[in-house]
């Protein structure tokens, strides 16, 4: 193999290959030979073909596999030699390929920026933190309690209102006299101001009384879950049987026990675990930030072109299709200027992206399967009831699984930072850790700042909850 210098041009980098004649032959004997271990010809045990057979009647047809083989084994041998690490799959252009005569191509590639990694000892950060407060325990124990709180009937007689809950029989039917599969109910709990039922109905019953007997008109919302209702006015005959008005439970150790607690202060101390588990959430996801920024001011060097577009078009698709979701009318174009601002914080990303790759590979992190198993773990407890889903998912789809590698070696890798780097625990309040940064990045720069590109500067993690389709509902509903 000859390896010829083209052109070499700050990250971009071109060479010819060739490959002599004799080694081409070599590579479509191998391949002859394979083909021959299963290839059945009159006269012939498989396996016994003899070579010039095979080569006389396959050797211009196998030449496509050996070509690619050939392609690629002395690419990367080229790329070795020379010690170029590619940023991206380098553009092969075959100039000659012929039986008999060298194989010779050009490569095009771009090659990853030499640097050296900052001082992280030098690095110098605030951790924000924050300790849970008895009154944020206090809050979350009320809504504990009144999310598990019950109902007694009112003491005295007087109007529903809203928070009540009523008990109530209900028969419907379309003003054209058809009644569907959900149109009726006995002893309903209904919630007055929950919005349960469809618009309009929850209203007619403030005020009355129970016994009473009220006659409902609605008109079922457009769309609607059952089509053939949606736009339909509807009349309801509601029994109103009983009243209740909830009941908060009272925090104590009964209390707790229903919930599975030993005792009231077990209860508060699981809830304790849980907000500072959030708060720390929080601390180092502000400390994270502090440890990019200093990573990003700490180093300077180019960037490849095709990872900068690459990551800009997905910055792009990203705001575009937020874009979309808000706008009724019209494209979501962006503006010259918020392009740009995107670009830098493409450049961002890429940078800061190469310099957590490079001080990985310097000190060996690697990304265990332990590690990526809990990571699928976590993202099945997303999913509650479709964990079983999830792992499958994950099980059959190799590419999914291996997309929650860079997540876990990115934490591994600031980790690794944090402890070498100088972290300075400071205390402050809850509004002051959970504030967003007022100052973005490109501000800092000296540039604008805009709605897109904040969206952008997020980041591409960060899932969201998701939400069922309900299905299934009475049509009062």
């Amino acid at each position: 193999m000859k390896i010829k210098e083209l052109k070499k041009d700050g990250l971009h980098y071109e060479m010819e290959v060739t490959v002599e004649a004799s080694e081409i032959d070599r590579k479509i004997d191998e391949r002859l030979h394979e083909v021959g271990k299963t290839l059945k010809l009159p006269g012939f045990r498989p396996g016994k073909v003899p070579l010039n057979i095979l080569k006389q009647r396959y050797g211009r047809s196998v030449m496509g596999d050996v070509l690619e083989v050939a392609v690629n084994d002395t690419t990367t041998k080229a790329l070795q030699e020379k010690g170029l690490r590619p940023a991206l799959q380098p553009k092969v252009e075959v100039k000659q390929f012929d039986e008999g005569k060298d194989l010779t191509y050009t490569v095009a590639v771009e090659l990853m920026p030499e640097f050296k990694i900052m001082d992280l000892k030098a690095i110098k950060v605030e951790k924000p933190v924050t300790k849970p407060e008895k009154k944020a325990i206090d809050e979350t124990l009320e809504r504990i309690a009144k999310q598990n709180s019950e109902s007694e009937p009112i003491k005295s007689p007087r109007g529903a209102k809203e928070g009540d809950i009523l008990i109530i029989d209900f028969h419907g039917k379309t003003k054209a006299g058809k009644a569907y599969p959900g149109m009726h109910s006995h002893d309903h709990r209904l919630e007055l101001g929950s919005n349960q039922f469809i618009p309009g109905f929850e209203p007619q019953l403030v005020g009355k009384k129970a016994g009473e007997k009220v006659h409902v008109e609605v008109t079922f919302p457009t769309p609607y879950h059952m089509a053939e209702l949606a736009g339909v006015e509807a009349i309801f005959d509601v029994d109103i049987k009983e009243i209740h008005e909830p009941k908060t439970a009272e925090i104590n150790d009964e209390f707790a026990k229903k919930l599975g607690f030993d005792n009231e202060k077990a209860l508060r101390e699981t809830i304790e675990k849980q907000i500072k588990s959030q708060y720390d959430q929080f601390s180092r996801m502000k400390m994270k930030r502090g440890l990019l920024d200093a990573l990003d001011e700490g180093h300077t060097f180019p960037i490849p072109s095709g990872l900068m577009n690459m990551e800009f078009d997905s910055i792009l698709r990203q705001i575009k299709a937020e874009r979309q979701a808000e706008t009724v009318k019209g494209k979501p174009e962006l503006t010259k200027d918020e392009e740009e601002e995107l670009h830098a914080i493409a450049e961002r990303r890429v940078r800061l992206g190469m310099v957590l790759a490079e001080i990985g590979r310097l000190n060996n992190i690697q990304v265990q399967d332990q590690e990526l198993q809990r990571a699928v773990i976590m993202e099945a407890q997303r999913y509650p009831g479709q964990e079983a889903e999830v792992f499958e998912f994950f099980r059959k789809n190799r590419q999914a699984l291996e997309s929650l590698r860079a997540p876990v070696f990115e934490d591994k890798v600031i980790d690794f930072i944090a402890e070498l780097a100088s972290v300075t625990e400071k205390e402050v309040t809850l509004e002051e850790l959970t504030a967003e940064d007022e100052e973005s990045y490109l501000e800092k720069k000296g540039g604008k700042s805009s709605k897109s590109s904040g969206k952008a500067e997020e980041g591409k993690g960060g899932g969201s909850d998701t939400k069922k389709a309900s299905g299934g509902k009475k049509a009062a509903k």
